[in-house]
């Protein structure tokens, strides 16, 4: 495979008027759309199956599939909802894409919503980029006004409305059957699958659940061939994909690339780990993933190689800690991410993410035991599969690692009494062992 970089959906991000309309088109926007009108619905939802587009939101599932499970011929209406609620601690590639490109996701909706035979779709995003809520705002009028929104688009006799909504800022409502009942009006709450939402979704209608950066690559299908897309990447994980680089990284930002590239490849184009510091760790794919140590730059940044690494892919959200970096502080801050956002529905992850973030305080503080270590290690135990969701093993995931590869770090909180990190709360630093 190539490790090049392969600007398919940053392309024109660096132009003064990349989010307009006028700026869209100059770069063949809205062709895609043109040829997909003249193609059979069916025959759309197998190039997306021909292509090997997985979905760009974290689990990975095949977009073609998703879209063939909708029933046809049902009677009822069909909905497309883009899950654009990017909350991951660490994920940041849906928000610049909006900001920079809107109307590739635009086109892509309507492409994909014609696949399935829906005539209204949603974007999902959250409130409090409202930034991007106005830049999707805007670029839904100029669609609109353009005629590729709204009635007989281009001709085809095909109907689509688009609504922007705006979510409340809970992480929750990143799982999709949570979403959709925010976007019903009501609590943001998982709900018991089956039925899935491809059979009984919004409004209890069949829908499509997709990320954005899933729908935004399907323009690129559409005009290339599925072909072009499957070339890229590796066997099972094809395409190009936005690694996010944040954290200790000299150049951080977004690095779009095909899948199956290694994370010391990505470093040596951000520049490397920042100046006179080396890796410590790092996550594949935002904080609900297993991190990962210096031992592992050279694994593909595939779903296949990651999982196999022990990790998950994710989103592709690439944190990079330095050793400057303690990993047990780490990993509080997201234990109490998990724990606010817990919704509560569930015992596990209700009860389990409250005690996990009181246990892991504790051993950060210097005040824990080796008994804890293996308390925290026996509750993600309890809570793994067993929550309603996926947010209780989000937590779990980032915890059992980081006792996996750095259990030492953890004994030192408690046998320095504070930590090894802080000048001001342990001895260590000052050499006073």
């Amino acid at each position: 495979m190539t490790t090049t970089l392969t600007p398919v959906l940053t392309r024109g991000w660096d132009e003064a008027d990349s989010f307009t309309l006028a700026g869209y088109q100059r770069g063949g926007g809205y062709r895609a759309l043109r040829k997909a009108l003249a193609i059979p619905p069916d025959d759309l939802v197998q190039m997306g199956k021909d292509s090997g587009l997985r979905g760009r939101g974290g689990a990975g599932f095949p977009a073609g599939m998703k879209w063939a499970f909708i029933p046809q011929g049902d009677g009822k209406p069909h909905y497309l909802v883009v899950n654009a609620d990017e909350s991951e601690p660490g994920t940041c590639k849906d928000v610049p894409l909006m900001m920079a490109n809107p109307h590739v996701l635009i086109e892509g909706i309507v492409i994909s919503s014609y696949a399935i035979r829906a005539n209204h779709a949603f974007i999902y995003v959250r409130g409090e980029v409202l930034h991007v809520v106005r830049r999707l705002q805007e670029a839904v009028r100029e669609a609109y006004e353009a005629g590729f929104l709204g009635t007989n688009i281009l001709g085809s006799g095909f109907d689509m409305e688009l609504t922007v909504h705006t979510g409340a800022g809970a992480y929750i409502c990143g799982e999709e059957t949570a979403l959709l009942d925010s976007l019903e009006g009501y609590r943001g709450q998982p709900r018991l699958k089956p039925p899935f939402p491809a059979v009984a979704g919004l409004y209890a209608c069949p829908t499509v659940v997709n990320n954005v950066e899933t729908i935004a690559s399907v323009p690129g299908i559409i005009e290339r061939g599925a072909d072009w897309f499957a070339d890229m990447g590796t066997e099972k994980s094809k395409g190009h994909g936005i690694f996010s680089l944040s954290g200790h990284v000299t150049r951080p930002g977004q690095y779009e690339a095909p899948l199956g590239i290694t994370l010391r490849e990505l470093l040596e184009m951000a520049g490397g780990v920042r100046a006179g510091h080396r890796l410590k760790f790092w996550t594949p794919g935002g904080s609900s993933t297993p991190i990962l140590t210096d031992e592992h730059l050279d694994v593909p940044l595939d779903y296949e190689s990651v999982g196999a690494a022990g990790s998950m892919l994710g989103t592709r959200a690439l944190q990079i800690f330095d050793e400057t970096t303690c990993v047990v502080r780490a990993v509080l801050r997201w234990s109490e991410f998990y724990a606010h956002e817990s919704c509560g529905k569930c015992t596990p992850c209700r009860e389990g993410t409250f005690w996990l973030k009181q246990i892991v305080a504790r051993l950060e503080k210097g005040e824990g035991t080796e008994e804890d270590i293996e308390r925290i290690v026996e509750i993600s135990k309890n809570m793994f599969g067993r929550s309603f969701c996926a947010l209780g093993d989000s937590l779990i995931s980032p915890i059992g690692s980081s006792v996996k590869y750095f259990r030492d770090e953890y004994i030192q909180h408690f046998e320095h009494g504070g930590c090894p990190f802080d000048p001001a709360a342990s001895t260590v630093w000052a050499g006073q062992e």
